[in-house]
């Protein structure tokens, strides 16, 4: 008893005490207003004259409680004195990552001004100056163009009660650029107008969400259609690791088209013959010979060995030790081992020399990325403060929002990710009720990272409607507009896809 009044008296000494200290307030940075730069220019795009609008700005994003917990940064280019919006399409363009800044579709192929690295994936950016050019193959002579970063990317970032969590997460993420994409609509009077959705990467698999997100929450938007650039819908056929049998077969093809542009492979026959020669040894040989796994006979073995040699240009014996199954990293650092050379992963075509040539992966990196990173950065930076007359007191990251990410959430807020993403089923579920909705999809034969392959698997399940898929192929990789020709052909297959029925 004596204990417990003891403690009591503590307690109220206690409470006494801390009622007599001052309470510290913890200031809050105020929510800056949000900031806009608004400029008008003139381009030709297709050939066609134009005046336009560029209007970059920040959005706010708010929660359930309408606190502001974000700015989303977006550069949207809208026709001058449009006239009818009903009639005007509106696209909405974005990367992937997750944690990439729309940069690169913005500066490598979609904007008004993009700029130019070697085509031929021989040469390295170098140092600036870089060559920022018109990008007379762009779109906006028949579509606006609205390029979008997530937070964490770009200028687009966290405030007020903002937090992490709210956003680094696929669900997070779709349902922040929901809240965008409605809040730009409404604002710019253009629930009449037709509306695409243009991803790439990660960007794909965002856009396969957000469709059937957007039909929800109250504020049903159907899409008119989806360009999705280099797919990566089920990551099944994504991810090149030990013991994912899907990832084996979604990669043979690409290698096969990788080798044969190296002329390890295939030579004496057409890029076009060659990859589909090895699309049906995939179906029909190589594919029941990793279910057999090792209940092949060694005769078995040594004739699919042969094979994988044929279609990979990589030495019999190194594919026996690798079980039949070629890790992508593996291929990388083989492919021109003769030539100590390690290829790209964004694109097979890009190769960079390492100092150490015996490391099972490219230890510098992706030399498709690293050769022309600081060209993108240094354009985009350049334009904005240039042409755009972009004034912001932080820097333009071009990734980095994505730390911790979720995969999946399940309704209880609890984290859950027992098996890889795949946003293909909302994909086939949107197209059923959207029965206006059409896909393109654009891929790359070098692309090492989303093999083009991997599409086709992909997009002959999870119940997606065939017959409203327009599937497009490139010589070139992940980013097939660094490719010259194929950033033509690309801008004419989107015309085609936009402008039919």
């Amino acid at each position: 008893m004596r204990n417990l009044l003891l403690l009591a008296t503590s307690l109220l000494f206690l409470q006494f005490s801390q009622a007599q200290e001052p309470k510290k307030e913890t200031k809050k940075k105020p929510i800056s207003e949000a900031k806009s730069f608004i400029t008008k220019h003139k381009g030709v795009f297709g050939g066609t004259a134009m005046d336009y609008t560029t209007t970059a700005k920040e959005t706010f994003l708010t929660n359930k409680d309408g606190d502001s917990i974000a700015t989303f940064w977006s550069v949207a280019y809208t026709k001058s004195n449009i006239g009818d919006v009903t009639k005007r399409p509106v696209t909405f363009v974005f990367n992937g990552g997750p944690g990439s800044a729309s940069m690169w579709l913005h500066m490598g192929f979609f904007g008004p001004k993009i700029v130019k690295v070697d085509s031929d994936a021989k040469n390295d950016d170098g140092a600036a100056p870089y060559n920022l050019v018109n990008n007379e193959h762009g779109l906006l002579d028949i579509t606006d163009l609205v390029f979008i970063d997530p937070v964490g990317t770009g200028y687009s970032r966290l405030v007020g009660k903002g937090k992490g969590k709210d956003f680094y997460g696929l669900k997070e993420d779709v349902d922040s650029f929901a809240q965008f994409i409605r809040k730009w609509v409404t604002e710019n009077e253009r629930w009449f107008s037709p509306k695409y959705l243009a991803g790439e990467s990660y960007g794909t698999t965002r856009a396969a969400a957000l469709g059937k997100t957007l039909e929800g929450s109250g504020q049903n938007m159907a899409l008119n259609g989806m360009i999705l650039i280099s797919q990566a819908l089920d990551y099944a056929g994504s991810t090149s690791v030990k013991n994912n049998i899907t990832s084996f077969i979604t990669y043979l093809p690409s290698m096969a088209a990788t080798a044969w542009y190296h002329k390890k492979a295939g030579q004496g026959k057409s890029l076009e013959s060659f990859t589909q020669e090895c699309r049906d040894f995939t179906y029909n040989t190589y594919i029941p010979s990793l279910y057999k796994g090792n209940s092949l006979s060694e005769v078995e073995k040594n004739t699919i060995a042969e094979k994988l040699s044929y279609f990979t240009g990589l030495e019999k014996n190194y594919i026996l030790q690798s079980d039949l199954r070629i890790l992508m990293g593996r291929f990388q650092k083989q492919l021109l081992s003769d030539k100590g050379l390690a290829i790209g992963r964004l694109d097979g075509r890009f190769m960079g020399d390492e100092a150490d040539k015996l490391s099972e992966n490219p230890h510098l990196g992706d030399a498709a990325s690293y050769q022309i990173s600081a060209a993108y950065t240094a354009s985009l930076n350049h334009y904005f403060a240039s042409e755009l007359k972009v004034k912001m007191d932080r820097p333009y990251i071009t990734s980095g929002g994505g730390s911790n990410w979720r995969w999946r959430t399940v309704p209880d807020g609890k984290y859950w990710e027992p098996m890889p993403v795949n946003t293909a089923p909302d994909l086939g579920e949107t197209m059923r009720r959207n029965t206006a909705m059409k896909i393109m999809v654009a891929s790359g034969y070098y692309d090492l990272i989303t093999p083009f392959f991997d599409a086709e698997y992909t997009f002959d399940r999870n119940g997606i409607v065939k017959e409203r898929v327009d599937m497009k192929y490139y010589e070139a990789g992940h980013m097939m507009y660094t490719h010259e020709p194929d950033l033509i052909k690309l801008s004419k297959d989107i015309r085609e896809f936009i402008a039919s029925e």
